[in-house]
């Protein structure tokens, strides 16, 4: 009986430890990989990727997996960050052309939206009902009534987004700063659509935007 009870014994004790390993449930190896690379985002976008408009860095906590890594894949390619007058986007460039490991852009992209998403306070002052007027016209297509975006179209939901980094984007566009990339077919579409906004115009669909969160 001594024999036997040993084996039973040891067998308990790997059954008990097994049980308690599900319990401890590990993070996915993709956030395991993201939570490491984000420290490099860190001191810019923040701990919590709440921004920091004191350097141009946007509020990027919780944005769609998807949108973050086109973004990401935009900057290591070109379509961003390559233009003498995008200074935040040239800041940028270099930290997105530093995640070199396959695997690493959809690590720190699901590391980001995972986050709980957050909602800049207003810093502009633009007309919001002139502004519901143009988002209609020309917006809404893309970005939804909501402004929530359209995955499939690649637009963002632009009510998580800063409006001065909304205004600053928009210019972006509007210069050729952004969407001019020929292969940029999503820039290149919102390009034409910011051609047609003057800079009274912009601020008053973001004070729109605004509205629809």
């Amino acid at each position: 009986m001594r024999r036997l009870r040993t084996p039973r014994i040891a067998a308990l004790a790997l059954l008990t430890a097994g049980l308690a390993a599900c319990d401890a449930t590990p993070l996915p190896l993709g956030m395991e990989r993201g939570t490491e690379l984000f420290e490099t985002c860190a001191p810019c976008h923040g701990a919590n990727a709440a921004g920091n408009p004191d350097i141009a860095a946007p509020a990027i906590a919780g944005l769609p997996q998807w949108y973050i890594e086109d973004q990401l894949r935009g900057y290591q390619e070109g379509y961003r960050g390559d233009h003498y007058t995008d200074l935040a986007g040239l800041r940028m460039r270099p930290m997105a052309l530093s995640l070199t490991r396959e695997g690493d852009i959809e690590s720190v992209a699901e590391y980001v939206a995972g986050l709980d998403p957050v909602y800049p306070e207003s810093t502009l002052h633009g007309n919001a009902g002139a502004g519901a007027t143009t988002y209609t016209q020309i917006c809404v297509a893309c970005h939804g009534v909501d402004g929530l975006g359209m995955p499939e179209l690649h637009a963002p939901p632009i009510v998580q987004l800063n409006d001065w980094y909304l205004y600053q984007e928009l210019q972006n566009f509007r210069s050729g700063a952004r969407g001019a990339a020929p292969g940029d077919t999503w820039g290149l579409t919102m390009r034409a659509n910011s051609l047609a906004l003057s800079d009274e115009v912009m601020q008053d669909v973001i004070a729109y935007v605004q509205t629809l969160r």
